[in-house]
Parts: structure tokens; C-alpha cells; sequence
């Protein structure tokens, strides 16, 4: 008997999946939060207690990546476990575009929904609704409650893009029908106000783009009428998530569910609760870091409170690396001081530099994931694969192409080793990186400059096409050893491109 008692709890420590009742799973996802916007990162400028407190009760990583370095694709290959580029149409998704994960495609959601849990997405989506485009004021199908989600409340793009109301599953939320909402491409008619003709009433001006229909005193990219009652104020976002979270939470208690919590915080037009303003140095940028805080906070509180902490499964992780200046004057430039969003590393949103994709990714289960610090690579493309291994839901063949089960190095096992290669693009694909052990090639055809201010770090972008660094050296890669290296660049460029041309890496 003792025997048996000693093998059962070996089994138990390596696979506790297997005997454990299903653990609740939240992934929250930031957007753009950059790796050193957060005090667990080194930030100093900026408190971030809760999210400090998660890391040190669980496993925080230190190349912990999402898949691109803007949101649509990053989103895109979060759910579906397939690299964004494989499919045309995946880069950042236009008011009334139509939706980009087709029914029928295996997602995170669905492998959930099949090991029996209970589903919901609640926040920002950009994923696209409807097909061709969305029905604004009917049914807004397909989208996520077609690709495996029970419940979605959607920012339905984000929100420096029209319309900002709210869709509640399959319909824009207290939509008057008397008052349809019209969303386009062109201005409705020459009077329509705009953030170029009215600039002079704008409570936060433009630098570039955002300046088409103005809501809430703010100018936008798109232009949109009607749908008066359905609208938001940006200040009310973040509580208007957690109040959501918090009732679905409540209500799916008593069987496993799973909460992708996907925070429109730190995203322009940053314009927090009136109570987060004036918290930071930083300006409106640093407030929506500790608004994001709070909200991450206020879901620990209630799985605290709803005593779900023991059996919850929470991965943090951001959409895509920091940028200051994305198309407002918010300050997030001119009051940067001395805080550097991007850690140690070079670049960040846009770019495919670590500082693009390198962000803040931590992973706690209390009583399963020991704390500490981990160096393992794991990606955001590989929580659809890791959660199918989980509670062990076979993955069809044709399923999550690119995702790889990393999860015993998620949940900080012994000698578990994270990816071995990984690949992160822009917006498009065009630009590349790929991640090799210490190693990073990057494979920039594109050099076009973006109007965006992502850093006030100087580097010097010349080099040609291929550019090989060795991070544990040289972090914010600024020294290309492509000529010191020659046969280690030729097997990384033969490496990317086999990737790339193959139809899937998953084994």
C-alpha cells in the first residue's frame, strides 16, 4: 500500500491534469503593454501591484512572446494556434471587416467548449464580424459565438476605430432601432463633423490618422452615425469589462470555465476612468497601465472571493510590444522621463525587434505552479495546444497548425523545455524574426517608416535584408554579427524560410 500511495503521488506531480478536476483557465491579454511597463519587469515610474502579485505566486517568464507585433494578427493566432500569416486579410482588421476566424475552425474556444467547459470572451475582439461585413443593426454572425465562445460582450474592432458601442453576443447592445447605425468608409455627407473640420473642439488632438468621425470629444479612424444610445464613453471601458467578468464568473462557478479577458488598456485613444487620471508621471499612458492593474485586481478578488484561486488557471500576456505616440496627443511622449516601455530591448509595436513581441507573460495556478522565474521561450500561438494537452483534447489534423504543446514549461515542471524555434512577424508578414535558442535572425523586406513614435531609443536600421544577433550579448540588438557567423545565418534563413513555406510546423 505504501507503495502504491508513492507511485500515485508521482503520477499526481507529473500529471495532476489527469486526476485534478479541471481547472477554471483566464487568459488576460493586454494591449500594448510593453515589457518594461510593469513593475514585476523593472518599471519604476509605474506601480502595478497586482500584476506584481501574480508574478511572485506564480511563474513569470522572461521570453514569454506573442505571435506579431500588432493586435489583429496576434489575436488571430492566440485562438486559432496558426501563425496570422498563413491566412491573407490577418493584419489590423478595419471597422467593417468581416470576420477572419471562418465557423468551422477549430479555436481555443472550441477545444474548451469540447472538454466541456463553459466559454466567454469579454472585451476588446478585432477579429472582424459578419460576412461579407458586419449587419450593424441585425445579427452580427458569424463571430465568436461561431468558433466555439457561449457568450462574448466585443469592443468590435478597437477603439481609435469606429463604432464604440458595445456587440452583447449577436447584437450591438442597446441598439434603437429608430436610430440605426450606419459604419463607412467616406464621410456620410459634407457637414459630417470631423476631427480635421472640428479639431478646434477635440479634448485629446491627433498627430496622425484618428482624425474622421469624433465620439466622446475624441477623433477616430472611420466614420459612423447614428446608434446614439448604444454608445460608450472610453472612460467607462475598463469597468464596463469587470463588471462582465465578474457576473459571468459568478454565474459559471460550479463548472470549469474559461474567460478570455482581452483588456482594451493600454490602446489609444488612452482615456481612463476619471480615477485612474493624474496616477502616474506619465501621463494618460502610465493611467491605463494602472487601470489595467486594477482590472487584473478585481478578477483575483472575485476568484478569491468565489474561492476559485486553487483551481484557476490564469496566463497574462500582451497583444503586441509598447508604442508612445499612435495617433494622439496624450503625453505618453513628452512624459516618458526616464521609463523605458520596452525593457532592454530595441523596437517595439510594428516592429519585429524583441521589443515587438518580447512582453510580459505570466502564468499562475496556485498550488501547481511553483513561483519563481523562468527563461523558457513560450508564445501566446501555443495556448491552444498546451489547453487541448490539458484536458487532454485530441487536436484534430487540420487544427491549430502552428501551436505547440509547451505546457509542462507553462506550468514550470522541472527540466520542461519551452519552444525551440519561434517566428514572429508584423503586421503583414513582411518582416520577420525567428528566435533560435540565444539566437535571433531578423528578415526585414519592408523599411517603411511608420508615422507611429514606438521609442525614443536611437538605433541605427542599416543592414541589409538579414541580420543575425546574439541576445544574451546584445538584448536590444543592435549589433548584427551576420559576417562573424556565416553558416549560422545560412541554417536561420534556411530555418525561416522552411517555416514559412511550410502549411503548418505543429508535429
Amino acid at each position: 500500500m505504501t507503495r502504491f500511495r508513492a507511485v500515485f503521488a508521482l503520477l499526481f506531480a507529473l500529471s495532476p491534469s489527469l486526476f485534478a478536476a479541471k481547472p477554471n483557465i483566464i487568459v488576460i491579454m493586454a494591449d500594448d503593454l510593453g515589457y518594461g511597463d510593469v513593475g514585476c519587469y523593472g518599471a519604476k515610474a509605474v506601480k502595478t501591484p497586482n500584476i506584481d502579485k501574480l508574478a511572485a505566486e506564480g511563474l513569470r517568464f522572461t521570453s514569454g512572446y506573442c505571435s506579431a507585433s500588432t493586435c489583429t494578427p496576434t489575436r488571430f493566432s492566440l485562438l486559432t494556434g496558426t501563425y496570422a500569416f498563413r491566412q491573407k486579410g490577418t493584419g489590423v482588421a478595419p471597422p467593417n471587416g468581416p470576420a477572419l476566424i471562418k465557423p468551422g475552425t477549430e479555436t481555443m474556444a472550441s477545444i474548451l467548449k469540447k472538454a466541456g467547459y463553459a466559454t466567454a470572451v469579454i472585451g476588446k475582439w478585432h477579429l472582424g464580424l459578419g460576412d461579407p461585413k458586419p449587419d450593424w443593426n441585425g445579427d452580427l454572425k458569424p463571430g465568436p459565438l461561431e468558433i466555439g465562445f457561449d457568450h462574448c460582450l466585443l469592443l468590435p474592432t478597437t477603439n481609435d476605430r469606429v463604432p464604440q458601442v458595445y456587440v452583447d453576443d449577436h447584437r450591438v447592445k442597446n441598439l434603437d432601432p429608430k436610430d440605426p447605425l450606419w459604419v463607412g468608409d467616406k464621410a456620410p455627407d459634407e457637414n459630417h463633423p470631423t476631427g480635421l473640420t472640428h479639431r478646434d473642439t477635440l479634448r485629446m488632438n491627433w498627430t496622425h490618422g484618428h482624425n474622421q468621425t469624433i465620439h466622446n470629444g475624441i477623433g477616430r479612424i472611420g466614420f459612423y452615425t447614428g446608434g446614439k444610445a448604444a454608445r460608450f464613453r472610453d472612460e467607462d471601458l475598463g469597468d464596463a469589462w469587470i463588471k462582465e467578468s465578474n457576473q459571468w464568473i459568478e454565474a459559471h462557478k460550479d463548472q470549469p470555465f474559461f474567460l478570455y479577458f482581452a483588456s482594451h488598456d493600454i490602446h489609444v485613444p488612452r482615456m481612463p476612468h476619471e480615477r485612474f487620471q493624474g496616477q502616474t508621471p506619465l501621463g494618460f499612458r502610465g493611467d491605463a497601465i494602472v487601470e489595467f492593474d486594477w482590472s487584473v485586481g478585481e478578477i483575483m478578488k472575485t476568484l478569491d472571493r468565489l474561492k476559485l484561486a486553487e483551481n484557476t488557471l490564469i496566463v497574462l500576456c500582451s497583444d503586441n510590444g509598447p508604442v508612445l505616440d499612435d495617433g494622439y496627443v496624450d503625453g505618453a511622449v513628452e512624459k516618458l522621463g526616464s521609463h523605458e516601455p520596452a525593457g532592454p530591448f530595441s523596437g517595439g509595436k510594428y516592429s519585429v525587434f524583441e521589443g515587438g513581441t518580447r512582453t510580459p507573460f505570466i502564468a499562475k495556478w496556485a498550488g501547481r505552479i511553483k513561483p519563481g522565474v523562468s527563461d523558457e521561450v513560450v508564445c501566446t500561438v501555443d495556448l491552444a495546444a498546451s489547453f487541448a494537452a490539458l484536458t487532454s483534447t485530441p487536436l484534430a489534423e487540420n487544427a491549430c497548425l502552428d501551436s505547440q504543446n509547451i505546457l509542462p514549461a507553462l506550468l514550470g515542471d522541472p527540466g520542461a523545455k519551452g519552444r525551440e524555434a519561434l517566428l514572429q512577424q508584423d503586421n503583414n508578414g513582411n518582416n520577420l524574426g525567428l528566435r533560435m535558442g540565444d539566437w535571433k535572425l531578423v528578415r526585414m523586406k519592408n523599411k517603411g517608416a511608420s508615422k507611429a513614435v514606438v521609442t525614443k531609443k536611437k538605433r541605427d536600421d542599416a543592414g541589409g535584408v538579414h541580420r543575425l544577433y546574439y541576445l544574451p550579448d546584445d538584448a536590444a540588438e543592435t549589433k548584427d554579427v551576420s559576417a562573424e557567423q556565416p553558416e549560422r545565418l545560412k541554417t536561420m534563413i534556411a530555418k525561416m524560410n522552411e517555416i514559412v513555406a511550410a502549411e503548418r510546423t505543429r508535429k
